[in-house]
């Protein structure tokens, strides 16, 4: 069985540890420290990634693996699992996406050891935790007061990356390119493969979402040979082969009559913008069938503002073109 060390400590198979890594240190001397549960199963086998939190305000994630823990679902019957409940400690504490320089970690990747804060970060992420892992499961929510109906991305083109998103099941499974400078793109040029599952809003908790998730990572876990009984799916899995983005043609009040999830169809009406004073009322319609996989929550909305991401199975349609990505 391969080594697993972390921090110069040593976890042998049917061992769990908790290992703390220091990151940084706040100006009033506070340590920040990133949380890493390692549990090794006895037989030898595949090893799993679990991460939440690697922008610090979509909780959702954070609580996914949390209630993993606290489940035991981490335990493997074979190989390893790693969890990372909260990656980026500085936006969790200050209920942010990025960190307190401004940056995203989830664009500052392979990252710098002498970088920025979020480069420093990304950079220990792809020169100690990736080159442990085969597999891994990195959780997201809509952000900018968005939500994502849960939802998997992938690359179709890698067949056993697509092999992974179906065993998880997510109610979507979304055609997905790298992003660049992301934790997805870095992880794949080193052969690991990375699923990134979006669910809910950041800053808020969504019980469906949080539950189809742990769920999801169960069956990725069966499907690698891991455990044994993976439960089963009641929903349906779309495959979305692309999308499209609804945006405002007019600043006023949002008003959508749709609900996340829901299929549509072209030209349907799916909600109003209207004059905060009662000038005009504009219908906004859908560009082409699909479903809705992402909505704004925010009623007050700009001229050019995404309103609402529609996910379509019948054809490529720029995917994440001049759109609102949140992974």
């Amino acid at each position: 069985m391969r080594e697993i060390k972390l921090n110069g400590e040593r976890i042998l198979p049917g061992e769990e540890k908790r290992i703390t890594i220091n990151i940084a240190k706040l100006p009033s001397h506070s340590s920040i420290n990133i949380s890493i549960t390692v549990s090794r199963s006895i037989h030898d086998g595949p090893v799993l990634l679990l991460m939440g939190g690697l922008h610090g305000d979509e909780i959702n994630g954070i609580e996914i693996v949390r209630r993993t823990m606290e489940k035991g679902w981490n335990r493997p019957d074979r190989g390893t699992v790693i969890c990372v409940p909260i990656l980026n400690i500085y936006g969790f504490i200050f209920f942010s996406r990025m960190l307190p320089d401004g940056k995203d970690v989830n664009r500052s990747f392979p990252g710098n050891k002498n970088g920025s804060l979020a480069s420093r970060l990304a950079h220990y992420i792809t020169n100690h935790i990736l080159p442990l892992i085969d597999y891994g499961i990195d959780f997201h929510t809509g952000g900018a007061q968005r939500t994502n109906y849960p939802q998997v991305r992938c690359t179709f083109q890698d067949e056993e990356n697509l092999q992974l998103a179906e065993a998880f099941h997510a109610p979507f499974t979304l055609n997905s390119p790298y992003r660049a400078k992301s934790l997805r793109q870095t992880a794949g040029k080193m052969g690991k493969k990375i699923l990134v599952y979006e669910g809910g809003e950041s800053a808020r908790f969504d019980e469906y979402a949080i539950i189809q998730g742990m769920e999801g990572a169960r069956r990725v876990m069966a499907h690698l040979g891991m455990i044994e009984d993976p439960g089963k799916s009641f929903n349906d899995n779309v495959i979305i082969r692309g999308s499209s983005w609804v945006r405002a043609r007019n600043s006023g009040l949002f008003n959508p009559i749709v609900d996340s999830g829901q299929s549509i169809l072209k030209n349907q009406v799916v909600g109003y913008i209207t004059d905060t004073f009662g000038d005009f009322k504009i219908s906004v319609k859908s560009p082409v069938s699909g479903y809705v996989i992402g909505l704004n929550n925010n009623p007050i909305v700009f001229q050019g503002d995404a309103l609402m991401h529609i996910g379509v199975t019948t054809r490529e349609i720029n995917f994440g073109s001049d759109g609102v990505d949140d992974e």
